[in-house]
């Protein structure tokens, strides 16, 4: 079996009207920047069109099977086409090309099974148009797992530089997510980002943060009880595993410069909780990892932005984020 390090990682079509292709052509401009070669799956001749809108010289060069991307990549962005039957306007989604954008993470989950591809990485989705195509699940993380025929739920981390974040609820309203909230949640989701930290990012001994849900960590139940109920007991049954966790840790202080020195990941409560601060650190360069797969998925931490799909404007930094984080996990994989 060919060694993860010397395949490309493939990209995902993503949401067709949206910025994708422009930050993956972006991406592959500034492949100094970037420590592993990629494909991207697309409908070519879209592609050639389009890339004419971008007032920058990027060639393309259309790959038949994923292992030619690794020669075409110096002197082209390699593309293996996947021709779509409906038209696309540029920040105009439309539920008939929903069946390609799933069909396109499904190809790229196929080639990371075939060991064609070292892992994936994928563009922006619009939800809300899957969703009206009869598409079941809440995002990319919960159909990834699908894919993957994989008892082990996967769970969202996110990552930009000097901070790490996991949401213990996901894409569900605060109300819900306060309600779901449990200690065999909390206790099942930390052993998973315990093991995926030694194994995807190399931590031999990880240091774990838990946030509180309340203010003041609930002031010893004063202003709720979730943190004696569930979160401190949660708490302590990690320590039984030997895991090197701390907490609950009030919301407001955990993220301060020197706090996020203490720890390499911190595991909060609810999205927003998590998502925030690294949206503020480092917008651009956020990255969403997916932990409990057996095969590796980044992806950048932004929308489809169709308010500037088109335009030319679509900032890379984040994609350039995703494949090298991609490829650091497919290094400390391969090890």
């Amino acid at each position: 079996m060919t060694s993860l390090t010397k395949l490309p990682l493939v990209i995902t079509m993503g949401e067709p009207a949206g910025i994708g292709w422009e930050i993956t052509a972006k991406a592959w401009l500034n492949r100094s920047k970037i420590n592993s070669p990629f494909y991207l799956l697309e409908d070519f001749n879209r592609i050639a069109i389009l890339i004419k809108t971008l007032k920058k010289k990027i060639p393309i060069k259309k790959i038949n099977h994923p292992r030619q991307a690794k020669n075409v990549f110096s002197y082209a962005l390699p593309i293996y086409d996947k021709p779509m039957k409906a038209e696309v306007v540029t920040g105009k989604p439309s539920e008939s090309t929903a069946q390609d954008v799933i069909s396109s993470i499904q190809t790229a989950v196929n080639h990371v099974n075939l060991n064609l591809a070292a892992g994936l990485i994928t563009n922006p989705i619009q939800k809300s148009i899957l969703y009206e195509s009869g598409f079941k699940y809440p995002g990319h993380t919960e159909f990834l797992g699908s894919l993957a025929n994989h008892n082990q739920e996967p769970i969202m981390m996110l990552s930009c530089k000097g901070l790490r974040v996991v949401p213990i609820t996901g894409h569900v309203n605060l109300l819900s997510a306060i309600s779901s909230l449990s200690e065999d949640l909390i206790v099942k989701k930390a052993i998973l980002v315990n093991q995926a930290l030694k194994d995807d990012f190399g931590i031999v001994t990880p240091n774990i943060a838990i946030a509180a849900l309340n203010p003041h960590a609930g002031e010893r139940g004063t202003l709720g009880d979730q943190e004696e109920k569930i979160i401190i007991p949660a708490i302590n049954r990690l320590k039984t595993f030997k895991i090197n966790v701390t907490g609950p840790h009030p919301a407001d202080t955990l993220f301060s410069n020197q706090n996020r020195k203490t720890y390499d990941v911190a595991i909060c409560m609810y999205h927003d909780q998590a998502l925030i601060p690294v949206k503020v650190l480092d917008f651009y360069n956020g990255v969403n990892i997916t932990l409990g797969l057996p095969f590796i998925r980044t992806s950048p931490d932004h929308g489809t932005a169709l308010d500037i799909a088109g335009k030319g404007v679509a900032n890379e930094e984040s994609m350039i984020a995703s494949i090298n984080l991609a490829f650091e996990v497919v290094q400390n994989r391969s090890k």
